[in-house]
């Protein structure tokens, strides 16, 4: 069967689970449509705040970051993980016992304000709408490559699709599609690691296969990888960091802590049954996030591997019908990869290369006439290869390669069958609509919840209510495709920006509210409003204001990182401590917290005795 009509079959039988489930899962009233009635069992609510956590951004950019980056590119996975221990360990277990649906509700009760709710409901919003558009980015590119339709079109699709099952289910139907979703998704990412590991190091599993020997060989894959990265000018691939030490120290804090402050996260462990089963599906859902996470290192190194071999044969890899296979005798050689007849024939590039040219992902510009594919890094400071470069005849690099097509490609780069591509397109479609829609789920509850039942129309009857749910979330989805039609060119940089925001906001707010009797209503309305300006200050410094090109303003915050050599991405972590100093500074000036207040966070800190999750007051 060629390969497009698998695709079709693989991805159309995917959404038509996805469709049978929400149908069969509809909510039928508030609690169904917030937190799916509360009962949900805690393995399947693991797997489900597991598909919910890893987005578009964990499936298909990730490992292609790390392929990138090298070993600093374990600033994502330590800080994503870190900030799941983080919430299951600090938060999720006390706001379960709070017992309310939504985060920004926690915050208006414990500070006993409705400023401080609304406060809350805009920082939830801003974070939340920046992670969409990543995600609806992620359906597009998606889309445009394995449906053959152009990434518009396929952003529609993608919205029609979340649309479907987001606003007849609700979180109820969210739940159960994103259990599916959990299991398209590993298959997708782990039956191709399987297949690679095997080929390349004859070891079937990816994490022990990064670690060993080339298969037939005595030279390990990563020491293999690091010669050849190094040969062409890159940097060595098992040292390169993220930035000064300071820098990756406060990256990975700010990924960890703004995990730990997504609401559309937290709001997953209002829908146990006990507090004691948030705390065991926190566990479950860090055992299968950890599936992908540990398996992500292995693909981005072995897919750049992969890449190099396909455009160069002096790196020592074969093309055979089985996929790509290490050359023993060519591996152990360590041939020369500045030889003319190395780099490869561009007409004779395989079928891969030509399907994603058409994406203008992968770009091939001849530079030196000679209808070879040259690829290395033409700005290096490494002189040797410099000098090698320029003794070949090498004019400049050739190839262009997006970084978020390493996933989605690395099954097409190792000739891996039909079915596996198929598989595939199927999971990176699963990883993109199941984070859109608990993303969508959390503004619509902020909306309809937060800001029409909490501050515009307390008698809102429960029906009003689901219907202003509905609605809310129909908009929202329109507002996330036309951000993903029209991105104002930030769309890899808005993810770490929502990071930001969360931890510089939420996640403060929240271990403030759970930890201490002694910050009050101000001190938290100022701290998030503190952390959330600073933010926004440094990294519209750096990007433009609201991110347009040409307002920029480096100067004014001492030049590019001019903070401690702190990047924008890293900045979460600086607002926390800014949120954190200011809400206790304004608390001591400011009058006591209420009795009833103090007694009610010496009561949510005892683990014992919540009800079901309730939206009254």
């Amino acid at each position: 069967m060629e390969l497009q009509t698998t695709i079709y079959i693989f991805v159309g039988l995917s959404f038509a689970l996805y469709l049978g489930i929400a149908f069969w899962a509809r909510a039928g009233s508030t609690s169904e449509f917030y937190v799916a009635g509360g009962g949900v069992h805690p393995i399947t609510n693991g797997m489900a705040t597991a598909a919910d956590w890893m987005s578009a951004a964990s499936f298909i950019s990730m490992a292609g970051l790390i392929s990138n980056m090298g070993y600093g590119g374990a600033v994502f996975l330590m800080g994503w993980t870190g900030g799941y221990v983080l919430l299951a360990m600090l938060l999720a277990p006390y706001l379960r016992k709070f017992g309310k649906f939504t985060v920004p509700e926690f915050i208006g009760d414990r500070f006993y304000s409705k400023a401080a709710r609304n406060v809350a409901v805009l920082c939830l919003l801003v974070a939340s709408l920046t992670y969409i558009i990543g995600q609806m980015t992620g359906v597009g590119v998606t889309f445009a490559r394995f449906l053959g339709v152009s990434s518009e079109q396929g952003i529609y699709i993608g919205m029609a699709i979340v649309f479907a099952y987001a606003v007849f289910g609700g979180m109820k139907g969210i739940t159960y599609t994103q259990v599916a979703q959990y299991c398209v998704l590993i298959a997708a990412y782990l039956v191709p690691a399987f297949f690679i590991s095997l080929n390349l190091t004859g070891n079937f599993l990816p994490q022990l296969g990064l670690g060993s020997d080339m298969a037939g060989t005595d030279v390990s894959l990563l020491s293999k990888l690091d010669q050849v990265v190094t040969d062409l000018g890159f940097g060595q691939y098992t040292t390169s960091s993220a930035g000064s030490m300071l820098n990756m120290f406060f990256y990975t804090v700010s990924l960890m802590i703004g995990t730990a402050g997504l609401p559309h996260v937290i709001v997953r462990f209002f829908t146990v049954p006990k507090v004691a089963d948030a705390r065991s599906s926190a566990g479950w859902a860090l055992v299968f996030i950890a599936l992908l996470y540990t398996t992500a290192p292995a693909v981005g190194a072995m897919a750049k591997l992969n890449l190099h071999g396909t455009v160069n044969t002096a790196v020592g890899l074969t093309q055979t019908a089985e996929g790509i296979q290490v050359n023993a005798d060519a591996v152990k050689a360590n041939a020369d990869l500045y030889a003319t007849e190395a780099s490869l024939v561009y007409e004779q590039r395989p079928d891969w290369m030509k399907r994603w040219e058409k994406t203008g992902l992968l770009k091939w510009e001849d530079k030196n006439a000679d209808g070879r594919i040259q690829y290395y890094n033409d700005k290096t400071k490494n002189e040797v290869a410099k000098g090698k470069a320029e003794a070949a005849g090498w004019k400049g690099n050739e190839l262009t390669v997006n970084a978020d097509i390493i996933v989605l490609a690395n099954p097409e780069i190792a000739l891996l069958p039909n079915w596996v591509i198929a598989l595939v397109a199927a999971g990176g479609l699963a990883a993109a609509l199941s984070t859109a829609a608990g993303l969508l789920l959390a503004i619509s509850s902020a909306i309809s919840h937060d800001l029409i039942k909490g501050a515009i129309k307390p008698d809102i009857s429960e029906k009003g209510e689901l219907m202003a749910g509905k609605i809310a979330m129909a908009v929202a989805i329109f507002v996330a495709g036309y951000l993903g039609l029209n991105p104002p060119g930030f769309a890899a940089g808005t993810v770490a920006l929502a990071f930001g925001i969360a931890a510089s906001t939420i996640f403060p707010a929240l271990m403030m509210g759970i930890f201490s009797r002694t910050i009050n209503n101000n001190g938290a309305i100022a701290g998030m409003l503190a952390g959330l300006f600073v933010t926004l200050f440094y990294v519209f410094a750096h990007k433009g204001l609201f991110f347009i090109k040409g307002t920029e303003y480096v100067d004014m915050v001492g030049g590019v990182n001019g903070f401690f050599t702190i990047t924008p991405e890293a900045f979460g972590t600086v607002g926390a401590i800014v949120n954190f100093a200011v809400a206790y500074l304004v608390s001591k000036m400011g009058a006591p917290v209420p009795k009833h207040i103090q007694e009610l966070v010496e009561s949510v800190r005892v683990p014992k005795g919540a009800g079901i999750a309730t939206g009254g007051h």
